[in-house]
């Protein structure tokens, strides 16, 4: 004889009432074909599923039913803009008489091929990216957020620097002086007594998708933010690859400011973009803290700046 099991969360009621805006699970562990531009990338992903309880009385939710549904989807389909707003609907089916409201959210490392400057030597680099849904009393929103790394050289250092490198010429020479010479003092430390300093910045920006958005634009995004730049971490590295870099460097000289309006006016040129939201992060090389700028669109009801 087969003893039916008790069901908790059905038969009994809450110890105290009350509504709760999320109920659910984090750090849940999974691998995710992520779907984009026609082909699926295998990702391991960290996953968080809720929903809301707005039964004030129920004892708790059923956190299987979103575990299993979030194993289907592993298992059986890949992570599209489409199969992740069906996802939200589900588990709001799965909750009758509980909730009519969800959420859930992706984060894994998308690895990109990327080429080198100048030889086209091709290499991996990967990028923090995190996908986020909700579908909250009928609205759905999409939620795209990257974290793309570059190189940030100071203004005011360059500056300095190239005060010491003419004072340097000063002291070194006087009157008339013939080009090659000049040229073979520039080529030694003595001609080049100071460089000026940089450091490897990150930026992070997150974008809500409009309706008309069918896919996750994660290279598109990446893409915009590092042609804003123009100074991307480099994967495969040659000597010449390494010298362009320099000069893209020197080219683009940039204060955390610099960088926030630079992608700021990036993103402001994308249709698909109804709201986006940016933090500049300088991992400063002179001081010992951090310089920051962030901004959003700005549109009401909008990304608040923090």
């Amino acid at each position: 004889m087969t003893t039916k099991m008790p069901d908790i969360a059905n038969q009994s009621q809450a110890q105290t009432e009350g509504v709760l805006d999320w109920v659910g699970m984090s750090n849940i562990e999974m691998p995710v074909m992520v779907e984009m531009q026609g082909s699926s990338r295998p990702v391991s992903a960290l996953v968080e599923a809720f929903v809301n309880l707005y039964q004030p009385k129920a004892k708790g939710i059923h956190m299987s039913r979103l575990y299993l549904m979030l194993d289907e989807l592993s298992v059986e389909s890949s992570l599209n803009k489409s199969t992740l707003e069906q996802l939200l609907e589900n588990f709001i089916h799965s909750h009758e008489e509980l909730s009519d409201s969800a959420h859930v959210k992706f984060e894994f490392d998308y690895h990109m091929r990327r080429k080198s400057l100048i030889s086209g030597k091709l290499g991996w680099k990967s990028y923090p990216v995190i996908i986020t849904g909700k579908l909250i009393k009928g609205e759905m929103d999409i939620e795209l957020a990257v974290k793309v790394p570059y190189s940030s050289t100071c203004p005011c250092s360059a500056a300095l620097a190239r005060q010491l490198i003419q004072n340097a010429f000063e002291n070194k020479f006087s009157g008339s002086v013939e080009a090659d010479e000049v040229k073979q003092w520039l080529g030694t430390t003595d001609g080049i007594v100071a460089t000026p300093h940089s450091q490897r910045s990150i930026a992070e920006v997150k974008v809500k998708l409009a309706k008309s958005v069918v896919e996750f634009p994660i290279v598109d995004l990446v893409d915009a933010i590092e042609q804003a730049l123009q100074t991307p971490v480099q994967a495969a590295v040659k000597r010449e690859d390494e010298q362009e870099f320099a000069r893209l460097n020197g080219q683009n000289l940039m204060f955390c400011e610099d960088a926030g309006r630079r992608i700021k006016h990036a993103l402001n040129s994308v249709e698909g973009y109804r709201d986006f939201w940016l933090r500049v992060n300088h991992y400063e090389s002179l001081h010992a803290h951090d310089a920051v700028s962030v901004a959003s669109k700005g549109i009401q009801g909008g990304y608040s700046p923090y």
